[in-house]
């Protein structure tokens, strides 16, 4: 069978559709979708829709997040050794050397096209259903098409788009200087029939009122960037599309609308955003559900936590990191002064009492921390930024951890996997031989201070599986999407105060007396840029802040300065090759 819809990609796509949680008692159920064809349960084209934010495109580390980060100074996966070399394709999104011919971009391209595709199809099975939830489901397919539009358009600067209810109808090709007011104004007017958080058993990881609300005020912080990527000038105070006021009233109107919902407080602990049981986080407006399944790497990804750990790093006898990812000096450096801030680093404490410090003095913690599916013990890594030398549990010949006699897990001194003489020491320095390649010999593979941010989920074994949601709005995101357009709007006491509500809601573990953050006297551009790095790392909007402060194109490590085209990324070349509806971003 051969698409229809679109054109773009001929593809038979075997998805994995699970039940809207809460919604109905269906069962998971596995189609083979045709891009573009009728789907005629309604609600499984919805859930098709939604499966799509998880099929790599949000929670893969190459994906939307290598576009996100990769790109900025929160992250790069340089070459180690002889690992990740794969033809260049990782290290060019930290070298700005990507072309149109790059497989990470055009994956990227790929997933948020099926997502839009996905949409559509559900948005034309609602409209032609009878059933008594068709406002609520076709509401739902239009805010997740205008999410996978949005995504596209500021990472692509255009997006496909067609009649969902007239196959024939001919593509359009939405472009994002255009397009973002009619996004906006879609959205808004979605609102009535969508439901409230919590309501029409709804939560988190359906589009709701509330996650409207929070793609509303990201659409207007962003939307004069939108507009005018190629300039350094960027009119925040244009006036909004509707309603009066300028875009970053309309920021703010949104903002508040969440912000003084009582379903949203901010956690005191800011991990667990990022904990596998984060559903359970007060600060989640919308998130991509993920489900853990025995045996396999379907219906979940593990990425944003096993990336960055070294492969000696074993949260279970059968789990390891890889070994990849890691940051810049110049974003580990822009913490100076705030190693204590409790968003840094949080040390983790065992049922016992027992912490396990990573500095040396962990002789052992205890095994009564079981895995889910296996019931083998779970050494629990600390949390936030890791550098300098890092310890852990040994591997015996027999495929299990060192043990006390007493039943505890022994802790050791680490060294790397791949090069066993040298220490897992995570230096802030990287020290690329060739400055302007982010390569690394076999002997300098430990470089490089890791990001523990997101909790590793051993369950069942196996490293490509998390039952943590994955958030894309959070209440974090929108104190600092606030804070940024009281700054733009010249209310800097405003901005301060939620810079400050961020820092001193959020404390240290009770090893530090619960200590809270401590809040700052002044906020400036440069410092409201640093705060929103402190909330946000590895959220996947790094990329846009640094446009919006013009800091993109700067250098660091090893990129170069780059051009204002850089700002956006080419459309595939097999794209173009095969549609002529679309045309190659300027400079590329």
């Amino acid at each position: 069978m051969k698409s229809k819809f679109l054109n773009i990609n001929t593809i038979l796509l075997s998805v994995s559709v699970l039940a809207l949680v809460g919604c109905t008692n269906l069962d998971e159920k596995v189609i083979d979708e045709v891009l573009g064809s009728e789907v005629a349960d309604p609600e499984a084209a919805l859930a098709a829709a939604y499966s799509q934010l998880g099929e790599g495109t949000f929670v893969d580390h190459g994906s939307v997040f290598a576009l996100q980060e990769y790109s900025t100074d929160e992250a790069l996966l340089p070459t180690r050794g002889s690992d990740w070399g794969d033809g260049g394709k990782w290290r060019a999104m930290h070298e700005f050397s990507w072309d149109a011919n790059s497989d990470v971009v055009k994956t990227t391209w790929n997933q948020l096209n099926f997502g839009i595709t996905k949409s559509l199809t559900a948005i034309s099975s609602a409209s032609k259903s009878n059933g008594n939830n068709k406002a609520l489901f076709l509401a739902e397919a239009k805010g997740l098409l205008a999410f996978y539009t949005y995504t596209t358009i500021d990472l692509f600067g255009q997006a496909p788009y067609r009649d969902p209810n007239n196959i024939n109808a001919p593509i359009e090709i939405r472009k994002a200087e255009t397009t973002i007011d009619a996004l906006i104004t879609e959205v808004e007017g979605l609102i009535p029939d969508l439901a409230e958080i919590k309501t029409q058993n709804t939560h988190a990881g359906r589009f709701t009122k509330q996650a409207a609300y929070a793609l509303l005020a990201d659409m207007y912080l962003n939307r004069t960037v939108l507009k005018n990527k190629a300039t350094s000038n960027f009119n925040f105070l244009e006036p909004a599309v509707n309603g009066g006021g300028n875009d970053m009233d309309k920021v703010i109107q949104y903002s508040n609308l969440l912000i003084n919902n009582p379903n949203f407080s901010l956690e005191s602990n800011y991990f667990h955003n990022f904990d596998i049981n984060n559903d359970t986080s007060k600060e989640m407006i919308f998130t991509i559900v993920q489900k853990k399944i025995a045996n396999s790497d379907k219906g979940s990804d593990n990425d944003l936590a096993y990336m960055s750990m070294e492969r000696i790093q074993k949260p279970s006898p059968d789990n390891r990191g890889t070994n990849a990812s890691c940051i810049t000096p110049e974003f580990y450096y822009s913490w100076n002064g705030n190693h204590d801030d409790p968003r840094f680093q949080r040390t983790y404490q065992y049922e016992d009492g027992t912490w396990f410090k990573n500095d040396g003095t962990d002789v052992s913690v205890p095994s009564t921390s079981k895995v889910e599916g296996t019931g083998k013990p779970w050494f629990h890594f600390n949390r936030g930024l890791q550098v300098g030398q890092q310890y852990g549990p040994k591997i015996l010949q027999n495929g299990n951890f060192d043990m006390t006699a007493d039943g505890r897990i022994k802790v050791y001194k680490l060294f790397t996997e791949k090069n066993t003489t040298l220490a897992a020491d995570f230096t802030p320095e990287l020290n690329f031989d060739n400055p302007s390649e982010s390569v690394f010999t076999q002997a300098q593979i430990n470089r490089g201070v890791r990001n523990f941010k997101f909790e590793f989920d051993p369950g069942y074994g196996n490293n490509g599986t998390s039952g943590m949601d994955v958030p894309l709005y959070r209440l974090g995101t929108i104190y600092t999407m606030r804070a940024e357009a009281y700054f733009r709007n010249g209310n800097t006491g405003a901005a301060l105060a939620d810079v400050n509500k961020l820092r001193t809601s959020r404390t240290r573990e009770s090893l530090y007396n619960n200590a809270p953050g401590v809040a700052i006297a002044s906020v400036d551009a440069n410092t409201l840029f640093k705060e929103s790095g402190y909330e946000l790392y590895w959220e996947m909007y790094r990329r846009k802040a640094m446009i919006r402060f013009n800091k993109f194109d700067l250098p660091g490590t090893a990129k170069p300065a780059s051009q204002p085209y850089k700002r956006i990324f080419p459309i595939p070349q097999a794209t173009l090759d095969a549609s002529p509806d679309f045309k190659q971003n300027p400079g590329y």
